[in-house]
């Protein structure tokens, strides 16, 4: 197949020259450039043009809808006592919850008392899948994006909200709910992103720190899985789930409060930072 990018990075920015929202590549000199610390010092470029703000690559009008998966770091697993799963656990999150690194995060009233953060690693479909195979399913792959999966922990959990089982979906699709930054990086660079590390902080403090070797099932799995039967439209993202360290499995537990900020970097694509602000 043809590639599906002309560009190895997208950025999605505020133009210095004139204020503009634009798109474009980053000029930078190696892989693992900060990009937010050279625009926070003025000095990342887009070809002519020089960045004086940074949001995410992606707005919610891009994407069609965001495939989720749980359960799927061994480290995870172990912290809130799950078996090896033999099938990728999957949910979903409507593209209304697509927000911009840099912005606050809206947490209503009913999501205040148990909210928390889960770093992630992100797949952004480039065309259109359906029944792709493991061994093609980076053919269908434009790039990878850091994101948070802000989740509400008693609407997920607690059967007096949830249900009588638990349920994923209302409790992670407030509005804004994932936050992505602060560009995407192609297949070329960084292939099936294996090996990367991953590192959640909250208010500075490290609260997850692991590597994506450590996903149960990698890229080209969930890929074909998510796709079997299925059709996953072009501009589609992938969450791949998160690893140990939630506020979930703390004890006591260690939930975000209001003005909290949380910062997911990943290796090679750069962070996801953003404040918690409950209305």
């Amino acid at each position: 197949m043809a590639p599906l990018t002309q560009w190895n990075r997208l950025i999605r920015y505020v133009s210095a020259k004139d204020g503009s929202i634009r798109y474009g590549e980053p000029v930078v000199s190696d892989n693992g450039a900060d990009i937010d610390n050279l625009t926070s010092k003025g000095l990342l470029k887009v070809q002519e043009d020089q960045v004086s703000e940074l949001l995410g690559p992606l707005t919610w009008e891009d994407v069609p809808i965001l495939r989720c998966v749980g359960i799927n770091y061994t480290s995870h697993m172990r912290e809130i006592g799950f078996d090896n799963p033999e099938n990728p656990t999957m949910f979903f999150k409507p593209s209304y919850t697509i927000t911009d690194t840099g912005k606050p995060v809206p947490i209503p009233k009913l999501g205040q008392s148990c909210l928390d953060y889960e770093g992630e690693l992100t797949i952004v479909i480039g065309r259109e899948a359906k029944n792709v195979s493991e061994d093609d399913a980076l053919d269908y792959v434009a790039g990878y994006v850091c994101s948070n999966d802000v989740s509400c922990r008693d609407w997920q959990m607690e059967k007096n909200k949830a249900g009588y089982e638990p349920q994923w979906c209302f409790s992670k699709s407030f509005d804004k709910y994932a936050p992505l930054g602060p560009q995407i990086v192609s297949t070329k660079i960084l292939g099936d992103a294996k090996g990367l590390s991953i590192t959640t902080k909250v208010n500075r403090e490290v609260r997850q720190k692991s590597n994506t070797s450590d996903l149960y099932f990698g890229v080209r799995k969930l890929v074909s899985f998510l796709s079997t039967g299925q059709t996953i439209p072009a501009g589609s993202l992938i969450m791949t789930g998160t690893p140990g360290g939630v506020a979930l499995g703390m004890k006591p537990s260690k939930h975000l409060k209001d003005g909290d900020e949380v910062v997911v970097e990943l290796e090679g694509i750069g962070k996801a930072r953003n404040v918690m602000e409950f209305e």
